[in-house]
């Protein structure tokens, strides 16, 4: 609403009737409409439900069992109309507590024509403010939600087909239709791995999703980390082609921590296999695993193809790849669910890298408990 394009209607609140009366004419005088003049903060609501004004002229001290601060704030939890408090004196306490409302203005008695034209306008240009960022607050909050339901249907509806085309696929590569048994078929070896590049890029986005619209929470377990990082590297020799040589270096003795493994495993393989795609040329790769104060070190190491300065400045944002990576497919969001996971559990991650001399990712998380 415009409120240049109309009247203003405007309640006020006064117990004393001469007080109460002026103040009409000199508002009347400035062109706004008068809807009621009331003494007592019962009255007050009563009549801001059934106007619903555009403006309430609010004293402090009126009759009843409420004063105007306490008449303000129960106005204020149904109706969403701002609200000038008028007083003859204003100590701290009073101006504290009448703040405390979400007071738009004062004024201070006697009041004068130009200071209640300008407090009126200040306080009707701030709500119309407000009320717009509120709005747009919750459309995106909406949107936000809408998103996130969205984003789970379509990895709902998409994953299925999925794995039925996955499947087949094996059904096939186990058929007689191969040429001869024991031959690789190409097609099928292709079919299965943009399978396998779909599903990623599906579970990638499902995370980001619940990151996003904060869906996202830690379930902790107790985890000998040293096993844990074993079985990952188990689970990344099938990628690691003959240049590659992948190392585990870590202390003999095992290492404990609350963590979520489930997340942890998306982490860790990511940063892996980040560093087996962007080392091309092969190379030593190593995940390395020690303790430091209070906090579980993972470094992941490569002698891959390295980043400029530039682009670790925006290396955990969404779609950002680096402008080396040639023709090294990816998606963008690995380390931008990574850098969620690691603040999720209160961590840090930092990097250390140099255009053809490699990379290092180094997570830092706490020693968490339930």
């Amino acid at each position: 609403m415009n409120f240049s394009q109309k009247q203003i209607q405007i309640l006020i609140v006064e117990d004393e009737l001469l007080i109460g009366k002026n103040l009409v004419l000199k508002l009347e005088k400035l062109g706004y409409k008068i809807v009621g003049l009331v003494s007592s903060g019962a009255d007050a609501i009563q009549r801001a439900n059934e106007i619903k004004p555009d403006l309430i002229l609010m004293d402090i001290v009126i009759k009843g069992d409420i004063d105007g601060i306490e008449t303000a704030a129960r106005i204020n939890q149904e109706l969403e109309i701002p609200i000038i408090y008028t007083t003859a004196y204003a100590d701290d306490e009073t101006l504290q507590r009448a703040e405390n409302t979400g007071s738009y203005g004062y004024l201070l008695k006697p009041f004068k024509e130009r200071e209640i034209h300008a407090t009126i306008k200040i306080a009707l240009s701030k709500h119309q403010e407000a009320v717009r960022m509120k709005k747009i607050i919750a459309l995106a909050a909406a949107k936000s939600e809408s998103r996130a339901r969205l984003v789970s249907m379509a990895y709902h509806d998409l994953n299925t087909p999925l794995t039925t085309i996955q499947l087949s696929a094996e059904m096939l590569e186990d058929s007689e239709l191969q040429a001869k048994p024991g031959t690789p078929n190409k097609n099928v070896a292709r079919i299965k791995k943009a399978v396998s590049n779909m599903s990623e890029l599906l579970e990638d986005i499902l995370i980001l999703s619940k990151a996003e619209s904060g869906k996202f929470s830690l379930s902790l377990n107790q985890l000998n980390v040293t096993d844990f990082c074993t079985s990952i590297l188990e689970e990344m020799q099938p990628i690691v082609t003959q240049k590659h040589v992948l190392t585990f270096l870590a202390k003999t003795e095992p290492l404990y921590a609350h963590l979520d493994p489930k997340l942890l495993h998306h982490l860790l393989t990511n940063l892996l296999s980040n560093a087996i795609k962007y080392s091309p040329n092969g190379g030593h790769i190593s995940l390395e695993l020690s303790c430091e104060n209070q906090h579980i070190i993972f470094g992941v190491r490569d002698e891959g193809i390295g980043m400029t300065a530039e682009y670790q400045g925006k290396l955990f944002h969404q779609f950002e790849r680096g402008t080396n990576v040639g023709q090294i497919k990816g998606s963008g969001l690995g380390l931008c669910i990574v850098k969620h996971i690691v603040d999720l559990h209160g961590g840090t991650i930092t990097v250390e890298s140099a255009i053809d001399k490699g990379t290092k990712f180094s997570v830092a998380l706490p020693f968490l408990s339930h």
